[in-house]
């Protein structure tokens, strides 16, 4: 599928939010709970240091991510990313171009590292993909995520030098 990935504008609001609110709801990647609505998903997706949507050829919000400082000040290099992928077009690679897409963004904002805290190690497509893409996983957080049966699971936090 050709997608173009594009910088964040207010006019595809109601399709980034609907595709980060999927990923919200399932409850098995995001750590957040809150649905995001027009105005919180404005100022959510506009204060990040970069937002990347994919868009197919009709200009519909296929998935997107989200960089911006993991930390501040002498950590303030190391960057962080979330990755949404509607539904409808997953298994397609649009997730691994918007990774690959995030980490040139990011070398392009000077952060040097690429840090995710907190990957469900039951995300296994995801830990896929990040392995093929050279980062490395930093250990096992046991327990570090409730599922959304009141469960726990286990995160791999992962990084790649940029």
């Amino acid at each position: 599928m050709s997608i173009e990935i594009v910088a964040y504008d207010r006019k595809y609001i109601a399709g980034a939010i609907e595709v980060w609110n999927e990923v919200v709801a399932d409850g098995i990647a995001f750590p957040q709970e809150d649905q995001l609505d027009e105005i919180n998903g404005d100022e959510f997706f506009g204060g990040q240091s970069f937002t990347g949507l994919a868009l197919d050829e009709t200009g519909a919000v296929l998935g997107l991510y989200i960089l911006h400082p993991n930390n501040v000040g002498r950590c303030g290099h190391i960057s962080n990313a979330s990755y949404a992928v509607a539904s409808r077009a997953r298994g397609q690679h649009i997730g691994e171009q918007l990774v690959l897409h995030s980490l040139t963004k990011g070398r392009e904002l000077g952060f040097r590292i690429l840090q995710f805290n907190a990957v469900v190690a039951s995300n296994i497509h995801a830990r896929h993909l990040y392995q093929r893409l050279g980062f490395v996983e930093l250990g096992v957080i046991p327990g570090g995520f409730r599922m959304p049966d009141g469960s726990f699971a286990d995160i791999i936090p992962h990084y790649h030098l940029l």
